[in-house]
């Protein structure tokens, strides 16, 4: 249902908007719900849609041999998925894959890009958002290549409390295995060592953060060098002008 009426809004990237322009972007906007395992785009897919998700977590995954898929970029409240959009790119070049149920926002891409063309407040917060991502997704990339699982591990969770602010949330063995693309006994033994240190609990399939400093300890630098360009702190001068 459209919610032009309905602000402020939780997506932040939306929130940062005038208010004359986030009204004239929710007219064409309406809230869905997403379920943990919708699948929104696929590599080499035409995007129909843009998502600004509310509550709701969607991971961008790569593929390799068709099949085994990897975890670059996580995407939540912060920003939005369908970014290849804002550079009048269509087609999918990952698949988002959402993770956490919840709500976002949902729109047409031939919407979107109309919106993005007549706001130029739209468009700077939409470049700022890309840089963010592309930092995010950088980092990914070294962390999976350099840092030891439990690190990784760590990292990941705190990304994901971050979107969510709930716990414990729902992750099974073989989930993890595939986003930080290592084998289940891998996972196994560093969730494990979490939780013998009482940071987390795991127990079927659930994940409680029990001592969010213990878990910040635990990760490596990459949760902190990415985080702090997403909360802004930054690359300022490139969202400032």
């Amino acid at each position: 249902m459209p919610i032009a009426a309905q602000v402020p809004v939780a997506n932040r990237l939306l929130a940062a908007l005038p208010r004359r322009h986030l009204l004239r972007l929710m007219a064409d906007a309406e809230e869905i719900s997403l379920s943990y395992g919708d699948v929104l785009y696929e590599p080499g897919q035409r995007m129909r849609y843009v998502y600004f998700p509310n509550d709701s977590i969607v991971s961008l995954l790569t593929l390799v041999d068709r099949h085994q898929a990897l975890e670059v970029g996580l995407i939540g409240r912060e920003g939005m998925v369908g970014v290849p959009l804002a550079l009048e790119i269509t087609i999918s070049p990952v698949r988002a894959l959402v993770q956490g149920d919840g709500t976002a926002m949902r729109m047409k891409a031939a919407a979107f890009l109309s919106n993005l063309r007549r706001s130029e407040t739209l468009r700077r917060e939409t470049q700022y958002y890309i840089h963010a991502l592309m930092a995010q997704i950088t980092q990914t990339a070294a962390c999976n290549r350099f840092h030891v699982v439990e690190a990784r591990l760590a990292r990941w969770l705190l990304m994901t409390h971050d979107r969510t602010q709930i716990s414990p949330f729902r992750l099974t063995q073989e989930f993890l295995a595939r986003m930080l693309g290592v084998r289940r006994v891998g996972v196994s033994k560093a969730a494990g060592a979490l939780q013998r240190k009482g940071i987390i609990r795991y127990s079927r399939g659930n994940i409680a953060i029990l001592d969010r400093k213990g878990l910040t300890a635990a990760s490596c630098s990459c949760y902190r060098v990415a985080e702090e360009i997403r909360a802004g702190r930054s690359g300022a001068a490139i969202h400032r002008g």
